[in-house]
């Protein structure tokens, strides 16, 4: 290959566990290219791009960069060698600038060995000007959108002289207006010769941007194409080796009672600033609402306020008709509330337990999993196998600790235990982040099933604007911690018109929001 820039040649990585992530897996990328990184969670594609990052080691292949072998042993190495990811989760520090959060760890010196700024800002901003990237250097992280953050991020990588960029999924949080500027900074980075690593499971996007996609299965490569000769039909079979229906079967039928009220919610930092103010609205049972937000605009707030997570100091929270604000965990629980959290390692699951301890966290105390003091394994074996068969988690056995799942088989556990319990109200906060198509496919349509066979309600918060309008029944948009557009039918709104009310660029009239108190 001519123009071949990477090679990872049959690379193979077995931990301690022995699970092996990689086996004999070869990936080329071409010069000047975006390349998507494809597969299920668990297809060992985070472990192979962590390898040519410096943060795992293998026991198997070699890397060649322009067709020399190199070792990259640690990301520092890494990045001498042009290579730079761009995390998932950012990795910024909030209290510092834009400037400042570029050239951390290269930071020019004045002539007294002292931190020369004025030379910083001047770096950013000529990278930003060379990229066609729009930013104020001198901004604060904590003050910066979400998109401006993923900027700042690829500049960090861009102004230590990375060629070869890794994205891992680099559009979960973006509106599409800023997965649009995205894109529109790819290209001129693919115009100036850089090679882009796309990881991401929304195959339309990897239709509109990527030249070819590479597709991982269990660990091993299963093949490799070029985008304009492939369908999202196509690559979904090569991931998962079926066909996966794409669209969630759903009716619709009358509402039932309210199971959830908000009333007048307020939350506020300690310097003053308002996450949440003057929330309210309810959800009926038999019915999705979805809540859409950039991140960091009081949604989390309103999920971990409802669930517990954070106290209630202005404003109520009613579930199934009681006042639950000095109410424990346990018993908005036992009064029919299921969590699925945003943050699944903090909130969700114990990784140091075994999967079977995570799936009956909730309900160990319960007949049949125990009487009296004494648990019952064999039921506990048995319901907790069931569980994993239904929700396709992938593991060797129950018994395994949830630290040796991947993060998108880790987050199906946590769905499995919470819909499980047959909820009559779902606080569903990023359920699908994460995890690859036909996984989220089974979680929204388990969803919806707990709307239409048990009349539950949920709250959908999602980043997920597909998601959004593809589950929801009504949709509330937030920003800056306020409801600024109701759509009581999901289906006449766009993810574009979303866009705009998440931005802040329109908002509702007070009449207009009027309904959304029900």
């Amino acid at each position: 290959m001519a123009n071949e820039i990477l090679r990872m040649d049959k690379i193979t990585k077995i931990y301690p566990n022995g699970f092996t992530a990689n086996r004999e897996v070869t990936f080329s990328v071409e010069e000047g290219e975006i390349h998507a990184l494809l597969g299920e969670n668990g297809a060992g594609k985070t472990t192979l791009m962590n390898i040519l990052f410096g943060l795992e080691s293998h026991e198997g292949g070699t890397i060649y960069l322009h067709g020399n072998p190199v070792e990259i042993t640690d990301p520092l190495n890494a990045i001498k060698h042009g290579i730079g990811m761009v995390h998932q989760h950012f990795m910024l520090v909030p209290s510092l600038t834009v400037a400042e959060n570029v050239i951390l760890g290269l930071e020019p010196k004045g002539k007294l060995g002292t931190l020369n700024l004025k030379e910083g800002v001047e770096l950013t901003l000529q990278t930003a000007k060379k990229y066609n990237i729009n930013i104020d250097p001198m901004a604060r992280i904590r003050n910066v959108s979400v998109g401006v953050m993923q900027q700042v991020e690829l500049l960090k990588i861009l102004a230590r002289g990375a060629k070869i960029i890794v994205l891992d999924e680099p559009t979960a949080v973006l509106t599409p207006q800023e997965t649009q500027g995205l894109f529109r900074e790819l290209k001129v980075l693919r115009n100036h010769g850089h090679t882009v690593i796309f990881i991401s499971h929304k195959l339309n996007e990897v239709m509109e941007i990527c030249d070819r996609f590479t597709v991982l299965r269990n660990g091993q490569l299963v093949g490799v194409k070029n985008v304009s000769e492939s369908s999202t039909a196509e690559i979904t079979n090569m991931m998962i080796g079926q066909e996966v229906e794409l669209k969630i079967r759903k009716l619709r039928h009358p509402a039932a009672d309210v199971r959830l009220r908000v009333e007048n919610l307020n939350v506020t930092t300690p310097s003053g600033k308002k996450r949440v103010d003057d929330v309210s609205f309810s959800v009926r049972g038999g019915r999705v609402l979805g809540v859409a937000a950039i991140e960091g605009n009081g949604q989390n707030e309103i999920a971990e306020i409802i669930s517990g997570l954070q106290p209630i100091k202005h404003g109520n929270v009613v579930i199934n008709g009681k006042n639950i604000n000095t109410t424990s965990i346990r018993a908005r629980r036992e009064a029919g509330m299921s969590l699925i959290s945003e943050d699944r390692y903090r909130y969700g699951c114990s990784k140091v337990s075994t999967i079977l301890d995570n799936l009956i966290a909730d309900r160990y105390y319960k007949e049949p999993f125990s009487k009296g003091a004494f648990m019952n394994g064999k039921v506990c074996r048995r319901y907790s196998d069931g569980l994993i068969k239904q929700f396709a988690v992938k593991c060797k056995s129950c018994g395994d600790a949830a630290s040796n799942l991947s993060g998108g088989n880790a987050q199906k556990m946590i769905v499995a235990r919470e819909l499980s319990a047959l909820p009559n109200l779902v606080i569903a906060n990023q359920p699908t982040r994460g995890i690859d198509v036909g996984s989220s496919e089974l979680v929204r349509q388990a969803l919806v099933e707990m709307t239409e066979k048990h009349d539950a309600a949920v709250l959908l918060i999602s980043a997920d604007l597909t998601e959004l309008l593809e589950v929801s029944d009504e949709i509330i948009v937030v920003h800056s911690g306020k409801i600024v557009a109701y759509f009581k039918d999901a289906s006449i709104v766009s993810e574009f018109e979303l866009g705009e009310y998440m931005l802040g660029t329109k908002e509702m009239s007070d009449q207009e929001l009027r309904e959304v108190a029900g």
